[in-house]
């Protein structure tokens, strides 16, 4: 095995935590991060043309949320939630929306249900209902489900991964194989071994060392399209999201797969999502690069 995947036998569980507790590191994430999110997820809600709670699944959680630009051929970009796998709401996340649909682009936002309730290996295939219902349903909705684009953040970043190492005719037989047209992993987990041994998290995880190493990108679900990546990750995160990012990007992007790397500067975890949304940075024109087609 790599020097990449065995790096964790060098870090004791407190330093694991240190590095990947990020909650740990903002204290004000309670009180200031969710709260704003939520209060312009709000706004967003309100002033944009949208269809909420759309169920895709049976799961309690399983729906999603569709913003529209009104072009019906735009592109759509769909949006993957973090939270480890074990928090967080599609609702908190529509302030995601307005500056790309402001920028024509139709925006999706995905909810799935949580650990521990449901495994890691369960949320994937949540996700994978998720595509093959917008794809199925996308005309019904307004939105175009020949140029779509992935974005998931954090867990949603794993998910991410996981959405383009996905043979999509072999998921359903009526799916097209290039189903994900680009894929942008921002600040993703590519490899769940050192979440595993991260204590605070892995009690509302659950991961064991099998489905850590069986749901991990790096080990044992490379993408099978060569659609072009860009992997982000913010300037202030903790070396170990950086080399979350770069291991992948390293590994995965060849001559015929573009696989970027982009450094959000000076935004940690949290913050780069902030920045994602100001329609003047170079995070958001790089991300509409992507849906354009413009490759990394």
């Amino acid at each position: 095995m790599s020097d990449h995947l065995t790096y964790h036998t060098r870090f004791s569980a407190d330093e694991f935590d240190a590095q990947y507790n990020l909650r740990a590191g903002r204290p004000d994430y309670e009180v200031t991060v969710i709260p704003s999110w939520s209060s312009n997820s709000e706004s967003a809600r309100a002033s944009t043309d949208c269809s909420l709670d759309i169920r895709y699944g049976e799961g309690e959680k399983q729906k999603l949320d569709v913003f529209r630009c009104q072009d019906a051929d735009a592109p759509t970009l769909v949006y993957v939630h973090g939270g480890y796998w074990q928090r967080g709401d599609k609702s908190v996340y529509s302030f995601i929306a307005p500056p790309f649909v402001a920028s024509g682009i139709n925006t999706v936002v995905i909810g799935y249900d949580l650990c521990p309730s449901v495994t890691i290996t369960r949320i994937s295939e949540e996700i994978r209902e998720a595509m093959a219902f917008i794809w199925r349903n996308a005309r019904d909705f307004g939105i175009n489900p020949d140029l779509i684009t992935v974005m998931g953040h954090s867990a949603g970043g794993h998910i991410t991964q996981m959405m383009l190492a996905t043979n999509w005719p072999a998921f359903r037989a009526d799916l097209p194989a290039d189903l994900i047209k680009s894929g942008i992993p921002v600040s993703p987990l590519s490899y769940l071994e050192p979440v595993r041994l991260t204590e605070a998290l892995n009690s509302g995880i659950r991961l064991t060392p099998e489905e850590a190493e069986a749901e991990s990108p790096m080990t044992n679900h490379p993408p099978v399209t060569n659609a072009p990546q860009l992997v982000v990750v913010g300037g202030a995160e903790t070396d170990e999201f950086h080399r979350q990012a770069r291991m992948y990007v390293e590994k995965f992007g060849t001559a015929d797969r573009k696989v970027g790397l982009y450094i959000v500067p000076d935004a940690d975890h949290f913050d780069e999502l902030n920045v994602l949304v100001d329609q003047a940075s170079p995070f958001f024109k790089h991300t509409c690069d992507m849906l354009h087609g413009k490759g990394p």
